[in-house]
């Protein structure tokens, strides 16, 4: 029986032909310790919608819709938050991460009685093709100053728990970035501009990483969704250290598509911003063909990290 003075949530799944999966992360959200009300919905993306997976159960519904919005992860992300009005706070899952038990009632708990805090995250379990770290939220709290110098891993979009009506405020996934690449550290970065985000130190979801990770090899994706993000938020203008990160990013990235020039210009942009920026020599590196994007990115994952 759930308990009604708790407040509703609504979990977000968007999903792309993954069903086992799929069925991994649903099971493990209805299986949440949290005496509200559940409602999942499942938000299937450029596939037809898998009607058995409709569930009436009191308290722990699943319903399965088609992505309306733009095609990708953040129009799919759009389309389940506009299917579930009716709960107070919303929820994200990939659908080939995995929530463990106790996080929804830890993050509501965080949350019911402080409305200056608009969003919650976790820490996280690194699952790199099959070996697991736990990765600890290494800050209390995230701030628009402490995003822009450090994306922060932990802060994992299937750790998100929002209000609704901080979406008035915020509004809605960005689907306009490119590739839909970083919609979440967008996310972020607009939530604090408005409210709190507070993290949870204890790791409550797995996060599968792995050779498979949708961005790996998208290099001009992620050329293009960094600059759009250095031109859509001065702060990065703002903070030499913060901006010669995503700049190293952009370094990187072209050093992987084999456009040496365009790499050393940003590179030598990079090391003037910050000179200890660390992604500047990793970008030399892979444009020497001292070591491949492929192995350099692996390594970073292996140790948690993205590029």
């Amino acid at each position: 029986m759930t308990n009604h003075s708790l407040p509703d949530v609504a979990v977000v799944v968007p999903t792309h032909d993954r069903p086992e999966m799929l069925r991994r992360a649903l099971d493990a959200i209805l299986a949440q310790d949290y005496d509200g009300s559940i409602d999942v919905v499942v938000v299937f993306d450029r596939t037809e919608p898998d009607e058995s997976l409709v569930s009436d159960t009191p308290g722990r519904t699943v319903r399965v819709i088609g992505n309306v919005r733009s095609p990708g992860l953040p129009g799919g992300r759009n389309s389940g938050i506009a299917a579930c009005t009716d709960a107070d706070f919303v929820a994200f899952c990939d659908d080939d991460d995995v929530w463990m038990p106790g996080k929804l009632a830890a993050q509501i708990g965080a949350m019911v009685d402080h409305p200056d805090i608009w969003l919650t995250t976790t820490g996280i379990v690194i699952d790199f093709d099959g070996e697991r770290t736990d990765r600890p939220s290494p800050a209390p709290e995230l701030t628009v100053a402490s995003l822009v110098r450090d994306r922060t891993t932990e802060a994992h979009p299937s750790t998100f728990v929002f209000r609704r009506d901080a979406l008035d405020s915020v509004g809605d996934v960005d689907e306009v970035i490119p590739g839909g690449y970083s919609e979440d550290y967008d996310f972020l970065l607009r939530v604090a501009k408005g409210g709190r985000i507070v993290c949870l130190t204890d790791p409550l979801a797995v996060i599968r990483w792995g050779r498979t990770s949708y961005f790996a090899t998208r290099w001009r994706t992620i050329v293009d969704a960094q600059r759009y993000l250095l031109d859509k938020h001065p702060e990065f203008a703002d903070d030499r250290r913060a901006e010669a990160r995503i700049r190293g990013q952009i370094a990187f990235a072209l050093a992987a598509l084999g456009e040496r020039r365009a790499a050393f210009r940003e590179i030598g942009r990079t090391a003037a911003r910050w000179p200890l920026e660390k992604r500047w020599p990793v970008a030399v590196a892979v444009s020497l063909k001292l070591i491949s994007a492929d192995r350099a990115l692996e390594l970073a994952h292996r140790f948690g990290r993205g590029i």
